[in-house]
């Protein structure tokens, strides 16, 4: 696999940690269920007449499992960075899985440079929300890197 062929798989599969981690949020999946119903039926498949890009299995299944282990202590790191008076559950549900992924990227996945990883994140946030909420994802993920990774 090439670099860029490695790239894409690798956004593709932040992109699907992000969908499933909010499926798990939403509906309570069970973790071996979501991991099957994502490897079966949606990485790099064809949904509703849109082609998904194979993505990064691997990768894609440790952000997953990594942030349902973390969870506790990456929502504490981005919690400690929001403004005051805000809480995780005043974020938008999806937002707060593009914050803990990222999150759990940076404390866990070291092998990953810090500008990938908010670049990657700043991405998936734009396909979700206008400027200023990619603004804030950038914010917050940069001051959890400063945390994690210094």
């Amino acid at each position: 696999m090439t670099n860029t062929n490695k790239s894409q798989a690798r956004s593709a599969a932040r992109l699907a940690a992000v969908q499933a981690l909010y499926q798990v949020d939403m509906e309570g999946t069970e973790l071996r269920f979501l991991l099957d119903e994502f490897h079966l039926h949606r990485l790099g498949r064809e949904i509703e007449d849109v082609e998904y890009a194979a993505a990064d299995v691997e990768f894609f299944d440790d952000v997953v499992k990594g942030v349902i282990a973390r969870r506790d202590e990456i929502d504490a790191l981005v919690q400690s960075r929001l403004a005051q008076g805000w809480s995780l559950a005043r974020l938008d549900k999806t937002m707060l899985q593009i914050l803990r992924c990222g999150a759990y990227e940076l404390l866990a996945r070291t092998d990953i440079a810090v500008g990938t990883v908010i670049s990657e994140y700043l991405d998936v946030a734009h396909a979700f929300f206008d400027a200023r909420e990619a603004k804030f994802a950038n914010g917050v993920l940069d001051a959890v890197a400063k945390d994690v990774r210094s």
